[in-house]
């Protein structure tokens, strides 16, 4: 079984934002999307890397915080960079759709909004 990824347009800017900053960006969401991501939904391995968001869920949709995120430009830094993703998970279809991805050094928490937007 294979996850499928979309990204919804506010994700997509807000990558292209932070990949100005933090070159290799891209590169290191890729690698978390094998290390992390598929690891907890597709192996059922939790390396304590992503976290629900309990208090909000339907029942076919649930939502995820992935922390410990490993960003290269960030010398020094490893998972702790304070990179943060927040994305929703279809049960039922092993879908995955991003939805926000931010710098915790920019703003501390994710925008409950975006996620209530997306639900409807």
């Amino acid at each position: 079984m294979k996850i499928e990824y979309r990204e919804t347009d506010e994700f997509k800017k807000d990558l292209k934002k932070l990949t100005k900053r933090f070159h290799s960006l891209a590169e290191d969401f890729e690698t978390a999307k094998k290390n992390a991501i598929e690891l907890y939904h597709l192996l059922k391995i939790d390396n304590q890397s992503v976290f629900q968001i309990n208090d909000i869920k339907t029942a076919e949709v649930e939502f995820y915080k992935l922390k410990k995120f490993a960003c290269k430009s960030l010398k020094g830094k490893g998972v702790h960079s304070g990179i943060r993703i927040i994305y929703a998970y279809l049960k039922n279809t092993a879908k995955i759709t991003l939805l926000e991805i931010y710098f915790k050094g920019d703003k501390e928490l994710e925008d409950r909004e975006r996620i209530k937007k997306f639900l409807k």
